[in-house]
């Protein structure tokens, strides 16, 4: 079709002609209201930008004489870290006579990594680095997926707050 010929049909629907590919022989075009596409490709990306999730390593330092009880402790942590998706750097540091047995360091990281398997992995061996040993531990599950069941979690508590099951529609309750 001619470009005055489109031009005018646009005018006459009152939308915008836009150019969908140039490259094209002939070019191909589009009769569109362009402002309304532009503002639902922006709330794309911005949908697109809520949904995404940034990696991030926490960090949890213990002493290879640590307490059971702060081990726990400790280890609650990592199992909210790790339930969040999110990575965790687990540093020993040794001081002193500590530093000639780096084993206990080695079997403690080992029991950690044991009592989270279900939750996470390890993603680095541990290994020493001048007073301090390192380990890494991943996720099973990808921080998108944590956030969204975090969400739906959230959903649900909320609704057993107001008083209803999350199913259950809003004029049922009014009634009851």
């Amino acid at each position: 079709m001619p470009l005055a010929k489109a031009l005018e049909l646009a005018q006459e629907y009152d939308l915008d002609l836009v150019e969908v590919a140039a490259n094209a022989r002939p070019p191909v075009c589009k009769l569109m209201d362009y402002g309304k596409f532009k503002y639902e490709s922006a709330m794309k990306a911005r949908e697109a930008r809520k949904n995404q999730a940034h990696t991030v390593i926490k960090e949890m330092k213990l002493r290879p004489k640590i307490d059971p009880h702060d081990y726990d402790t400790k280890k609650g942590h990592v199992v909210r870290f790790l339930k969040q998706g999110d990575k965790v750097k687990i540093t020993i540091m040794f001081r002193g006579r500590e530093q000639s047995r780096p084993e206990l360091g080695f079997r403690l990281l080992q029991r950690l990594a044991e009592d989270v398997q279900d939750l996470g992995f390890i993603e680095s061996n541990p290994k020493q680095d001048g007073r301090n040993m390192i380990m890494v531990l991943g996720p099973h599950k990808k921080k998108t997926e944590a956030m969204a069941e975090a969400r739906e979690a959230q959903a649900a508590r909320k609704a057993e707050r107001q008083g209803g099951t999350p199913a259950e529609p809003a004029e049922e309750r009014a009634e009851a």
